[in-house]
C-alpha cells in the first residue's frame, strides 16, 4: 500500500530553514514515495518570508511540480462550517491552519507540521518530521 500523500505545512518549511536545513532536499527525496502537496495559503505564509529573489524562485519552482490542491468555494465552505463548529466548543484557532486542515482533508492527506493546532481539528492526521 502506497503511503499516504503529506501537506506540507509552513511550520516545517520555517523550521527547517531556521535550523539551517534546504527543507526542500528532504521534500524531494519524500517525493520518491508518496504524493507531497501544497495549497495557496502555505506559498503565501512560506513564501512571503523569503528574503532573495532568487531562493524564493527556487521555492517556487519546487511548489509548481508539487500537488497543488485547489482552494474553490466548497473549500472555503467547508472551513467556514469548521471554524463555526471549532467556535462554538470553545476551540479558537486561525484562519489559516482550519483552511490548510481542510485542503489535507480534501486530498486525504496526513500534515507535516510543528504546529499543534491541527491536532485540534477533526479528521485531520499529523506527522512531526519525515523518516529518513
Amino acid at each position: 500500500m502506497a503511503a499516504s500523500a503529506i501537506l506540507v505545512d509552513s511550520s516545517f518549511y520555517i523550521g527547517a530553514l531556521r535550523r539551517g536545513i534546504d527543507p526542500l532536499v528532504a521534500l524531494a527525496s519524500e517525493a520518491l514515495s508518496r504524493d507531497v502537496a501544497i495549497c495557496p495559503v502555505i506559498r503565501c505564509e512560506v513564501g512571503r518570508g523569503i528574503k532573495l529573489a532568487k531562493v524564493r524562485a527556487r521555492f517556487k519552482a519546487f511548489w509548481d511540480v508539487m500537488v497543488n490542491v485547489p482552494t474553490d468555494n466548497r473549500l472555503w465552505d467547508e472551513a467556514e462550517q469548521t471554524l463555526w463548529d471549532l467556535d462554538r466548543k470553545g476551540i479558537i484557532l486561525p484562519l489559516t491552519d482550519v483552511v490548510i486542515a481542510c485542503c489535507a482533508r480534501r486530498i486525504d492527506a496526513v500534515v507535516l507540521t510543528y504546529d499543534h493546532h491541527f491536532d485540534k481539528i477533526p479528521g485531520i492526521r499529523t506527522i512531526a518530521g519525515l523518516e529518513r
